[in-house]
């Protein structure tokens, strides 16, 4: 069991992918860390192989009294909440024309809604604890368009926004709140791209979930004058669109 006195991690779509490198590289902090998933099974299975600081809770992202059973239960094993991973996100393919109303909605619901359930209730109790760190999983998606992914990149920049207004809403309760900007990421999410996706980066490759982790866990850990801030993991995909804006300029 964690040390109650320095709280709990809860990560959103810790089943697997970014979300179980997450909760892996925080279990070896001394706190707890609670993975919320819809993913029973592989879930409680992770939860498991991690140790017993370690527990797994069902969360829809999307449902209110979801949220306030996962932080309820996160309190009662662990103590306060005080890192907070709005992970969870699902995407879908389509132009503005071809995608449905209800798809749009949907993304828009896990990928914005659901983070912002997450940092509407565990804002007051990571106020009351002294402080706490909120790492809101975007992406490159979050700093650029992309053509066949309308309702992703508007989830995803909202994001980016909402975690702006949320650092400086915050800053004086001692809570950070930042935004990780993943490129292209072996992932079950990915699994269906070639690696032709990443060949044009200055870095030809895919990123590994474990490398998105060692940056949330910095985040979390050690840049403690780091709030509103966005960390960019994109194997430089995006340094050519800043050079070329600065260039015009």
């Amino acid at each position: 069991m964690s040390d109650s006195s320095r709280g709990c991690a809860i990560v959103t779509g810790g089943a697997r992918g970014i979300g179980a490198a997450v909760a892996a590289v925080l279990a070896k902090e001394q706190i707890g860390v609670v993975i919320a998933d819809l993913l029973d099974r592989d879930g409680s299975a992770l939860a498991e192989a991690l140790g017993s600081n370690v527990t797994f809770r069902h969360l829809d992202v999307t449902d209110e009294k979801n949220w306030l059973a996962v932080i309820s239960d996160a309190e009662a094993v662990f103590g306060s909440p005080r890192i907070l991973v709005n992970n969870a996100g699902i995407l879908d393919f389509g132009s503005v024309e071809t995608e449905t109303p209800m798809m749009f909605r949907h993304v828009l619901d896990v990928n914005l809604y659901g983070p912002w359930l997450g940092m509407h209730h565990v804002a007051s109790r990571m106020r009351v604890a002294g402080g706490g760190v909120i790492v809101n999983i975007s992406s490159t998606a979050g700093l650029t368009g992309y053509a066949g992914l309308g309702a992703y990149v508007a989830s995803k920049w909202g994001l980016r926004g909402l975690t702006k207004t949320a650092a400086l809403e915050l800053g004086n309760d001692n809570i950070r709140v930042c935004s990780v900007h993943p490129g292209p990421i072996h992932t079950p999410m990915t699994a269906g791209m070639t690696d032709s996706v990443a060949a044009t980066q200055p870095m030809p490759r895919f990123g590994e979930p474990e490398e998105v982790a060692a940056m949330v866990r910095f985040i979390a850990m050690e840049a403690t004058f780091s709030t509103g801030s966005e960390f960019v993991l994109d194997g430089g995909a995006t340094a050519g669109q800043v050079l070329a804006l600065s260039s015009e300029s």
